[in-house]
């Protein structure tokens, strides 16, 4: 890694009581005026007050000692590479409270952070400007001279002057809204006092919008506001928001703290939501649902992002982490327990299933390479926290707590909760603090575990082998880190306590044995185990760990894949361990295809997608050979079987995972060109596009991405034609994700274009350009030389946020020579992207490795391709 830049928090001689905080926002000229009035406590004498502060400039600063003068600052000096501000006074401020008086100008940026303006069109057609917030991790710094560190806590008094046709929101309700005295088309409104709270969660939203309210079970006021005219789509987020707040709650047994609270869809919004305590805020995707013209995804989408900022209500705001050190545990957290409450709210989501898929299988993937980072990793300079947004903090951290979770039982974790948030209510908590929390409630060794899993990088292969002796089978367990590139070679033995749990074809829902493994080396004995009898390893796929078997062990469970008496999670596991074995050269990526085909009878939406993920993995993979076809061939006679027993057309009594499972394989069978689902998808286009027959929403991606991928400019015109009459921002990004399909090189560099058209909104770039590069060989070339040719343009547009990161992984993850590698590494080295730097070190590993496994194993599975396709020997 670089230098890191020298970082040091603000000085504690100076700390906030209440901020008394106006903000009068111009929505023409992108500027606004800020006075601030912040009751303070000197601890320690000084002449001087260091804020954080960044791109404000200060008219007049003073401070008044309590009952005594004004004594006005004499000077301010900005260190704008560390984003502070000092404030010089003639004489000594001594100890004691008093009054900080800050007036202030700042701009409505268009970066999406800190206060910044967003475009939206008015149902009549005009273009206007809403001011609203982004502050997590650093930015409210940008919107007022603050103390922006998350254990600098204090309370909020907030006033907006706006415009009187405009909506203005805040974390609180509001207590008084009257005329401006200068201004008679303005009104300032007055929001209540906020509780002691962190300034990364303070918000406020000036726009134009409407919305749906309910009371949840306890009293709570929900609003959902959604873009004027369209309160409709926000009906479903408000049932799910007015279910959930009661089932948490309940679940950790103290109240919501707030009298109201909003869920607000803004425009241009970087992340996917924020959970700024009473106003949360999110893309518009991640917030309506439209009856009609929304999917399955959508909805699933929607219900686990309300979950997750809804979690944070009490995980984060009411308990705060005490420094971006922590983030893992807010995120980890939130990212786990959204799971939690879906599973409550929608059962028929099955929805722990497609957790393993979504964020278990995805954070070991990361974790396996040298470039990982540990869950908890220290941050200084704040251009450290955008880097660990990322599926270590979100996705190992939930992974990691579903396993302490199952570890511990629901009920102590449950004691557990309860006890680290009312023993830690308005204040702050480190990871340590949730440990002894939970150990309390439960009697078992939870930091010398959990330690094990969050302060160091990585996580454990085990390898397994059985002996039958008698009526019993002696398992013999060794346990070695896991690595991406093969059997880990290292100097030290990384050690991890992991929870084991073993079940055995009497019983495949049921643990026969359970045992936390603390060494290196484990011989287990399990009784009354004939020798026809499969054992298998982490039942449930909880445990964060891959499982190696002997090749008789394997072979015994692959019956149970086939008859399905393994349950869907398991297969799922099973499928997935063997898949990244090969990956790592540990086993033939032939052995995992051989697996594959045994999956013909599976019902499971996530065990297919799962596998689908893979095998688009090995095609991605297989592009950079001459038989690129052969896998598209394996592709459809994997899947048309379940293609052709789903259909094209939901039958009665059919749920929400069917229509997953359709959306799934019918796009999985259109792009691999099979002939019967590419003329039907052709058919359906053409009476959608002619208004005679409107495709259903679930079948919209599966079709594009068929008509885009066999397809002319013709095609290509009449979806940027739908594009533009998309009056629903979901079916513009379902349209954005697909369009990279299309592979004629000109009609790339017409889709790469777009990407930075007006047509697109900032913060969707990414997907087009990401959608070129995963969607083929030209694409994958075209789109990594337009990052490269618009590098000022895509770096400025996202200010290093994490949006950056996410680019240059879509862009580069998919080459496989080493030469690339270097071009990769070269390129950032000459324009440094100091907030993605471990996701280049990332992707250059990644491409390392792509190399290495196509050389070892192409010209296997060539000819396993080739010997699938010839006609039986004559005997």
């Amino acid at each position: 890694m670089p230098e890191k830049r020298p970082f040091e928090r603000l000085p504690a001689d100076v700390s906030p009581i209440n901020y008394g905080l106006c903000l009068k926002p111009d929505l023409i000229d992108f500027t606004f005026e800020g006075k601030l009035e912040a009751a303070v406590q000197v601890k320690q004498a000084t002449n001087q007050i260091v804020m954080n502060c960044a791109d404000i400039d200060i008219i007049t600063a003073s401070y008044a000692p309590e009952g005594d003068e004004e004594v006005h600052a004499t000077g301010f000096n900005y260190q704008n590479e560390d984003e502070k501000v000092t404030l010089s006074f003639p004489s000594t401020l001594q100890k004691g409270t008093g009054t900080l008086k800050i007036d202030f100008v700042g701009e409505l940026n268009d970066k999406m952070k800190g206060f910044y303006r967003s475009k939206y069109t008015t149902p009549t057609g005009d273009t206007r400007y809403a001011a609203v917030t982004q502050f997590e991790a650093t930015d409210a710094r940008r919107a007022f001279p603050c103390w922006d560190e998350p254990a600098i806590k204090a309370t909020f008094d907030i006033s907006l002057v706006v415009p009187k046709d405009r909506v203005a929101l805040s974390n609180m309700n509001v207590i008084d809204r009257k005329p401006y005295p200068d201004d008679e088309n303005l009104v300032e409104v007055k929001f209540a006092r906020t509780p002691i709270m962190s300034t990364y969660l303070v918000a406020f939203v000036v726009g134009e919008y409407d919305f749906v309210e309910a009371r949840s079970l306890d009293g709570v006021l929900v609003r959902v506001y959604t873009p004027v005219g369209k309160a409709e789509q926000g009906k479903f987020a408000l049932e799910v928001a007015a279910k959930t707040l009661p089932f948490y709650k309940d679940y950790f047994n103290v109240p919501y703290p707030l009298p109201k609270i909003d869920l607000i869809a803004i425009a241009d919004f970087a992340a996917g939501a924020m959970e700024n305590w009473g106003l949360v805020t999110y893309r518009e995707t991640a917030l309506l649902i439209d009856p009609k013209n929304s999917c399955s995804s959508s909805r699933q989408w929607v219900a686990l992002v309300v979950g997750h900022e809804l979690a944070h209500q009490w995980f984060g705001n009411l308990v705060t982490m005490e420094w971006w050190t922590h983030l893992w545990l807010n995120e980890g957290f939130a990212s786990w327990i959204e799971y939690l409450c879906v599973d409550h709210c929608f059962p028929e989501y099955d929805i722990w299933t497609q957790f393993v898929s979504a964020d278990y299988t995805r954070a070991q993937e990361l974790d396996a390479l040298d470039n990982s980072h540990p869950i908890e990793v220290s941050v200084g300079h704040p251009s450290e926290v955008d880097e660990i947004f990322d599926a270590i903090s979100y996705s190992k951290g939930a992974s990691v707590i579903r396993m302490l979770h199952d570890y511990i039982g629901d009920e102590d974790f449950r004691k557990g909760m309860n006890l680290y948030l009312t023993k830690f209510q308005q204040k702050n908590a480190a990871t340590e603090d949730l440990w002894e929390s939970l150990e309390k409630a439960s009697g078992k060794p939870i930091a010398a575990v959990m330690n094990t899993w969050t302060k160091q990088m990585g996580f454990p292969l085990i390898y397994v082998e059985a002996e039958q002796q008698e009526d019993d089978k002696v398992l013999k367990l060794v346990q070695k880190k896991f690595c991406a590139s093969g059997p880990y070679t290292g100097e030290d033995f990384p050690m991890w306590m992991v929870p084991i749990s073993i079940c055995t074809s009497d019983d495949p829902t049921c643990a026969k044995m359970q045992i936390l493994m603390d060494k290196p080396e484990l011989t287990l004995v399990l009784k009354d185990i004939k020798p026809d009898q499969w054992v298998k390893l982490n039942l449930g796929t909880v445990g964060f760990y891959r499982t190696q078997y002997s090749p008789d062990m394997l072979e015994s469970l692959i019956p149970a894949i086939r008859d399905l008496s393994l349950p869907p999670v398991d297969r799922l596991g099973l499928q997935n361990d063997l898949f990244s074995l090969a990956r790592a050269g540990i086993i033939s990526t032939v052995e995992v295809l051989k697996v594959m085909e045994a999956f013909v009878n599976e019902p499971n939406y996530t065990v297919w997608s799962d596998l689908s993920c893979n095998l688009g993995i090995l095609s991605t993979l297989l592009s950079h050979t001459d038989f690129y076809e052969e896998i598209q061939v394996f592709v459809k006679d994997v899947f048309s079987p379940i293609g052709e027993r789903l259909g094209w057309d939901p039958k009665p009594g059919e749920g929400h995972l069917d229509a997953l499972l359709r959306g799934l394989v019918l796009g999985k069978l259109g792009k691999a060109g099979h002939k019967a689902t590419l003329e039907e998808a052709r058919r359906r286009f053409k009476d959608h596009v002619e208004g005679k027959h409107i495709l259903s929403a679930d079948l919209r991606s599966p079709v594009y991405v068929t008509i885009l991928k066999h397809g002319d400019s013709t095609a290509l015109d009449t979806m940027l034609k739908l594009h533009k009459q998309a009056d629903m921002q979901e079916e513009k990004n379902r349209i954005e994700r697909v369009l990279g399909a299309i592979s004629q090189p000109e009609l790339i560099q017409k889709v790469l274009t777009f990407a930075l058209s007006e047509e697109v909104r900032p913060q969707d770039t990414v997907s087009v350009i990401g959608g070129v590069a995963g969607g083929s060989k030209q694409g994958r070339k075209a789109a990594w030389k337009f990052v490269r040719d618009n590098w000022e343009e895509l770096y400025n547009r996202y200010q290093g946020g994490f949006l950056i990161s996410r680019l240059i992984k879509l862009t580069v993850d998919g080459f496989a020579n080493d030469k690339m590698a270097s071009e990769v590494k070269a390129f950032f080295e000459s324009h440094p992207a100091p907030s993605a730097e471990r996701t280049v070190q990332q992707c250059c590993e990644n491409i390392l490795l792509n190399a290495a496994w196509l050389k070892r194993d192409a010209e296997n599975i060539h000819q396993y391709f080739l010997q699938r396709k010839a006609p039986p020997a004559m005997v």
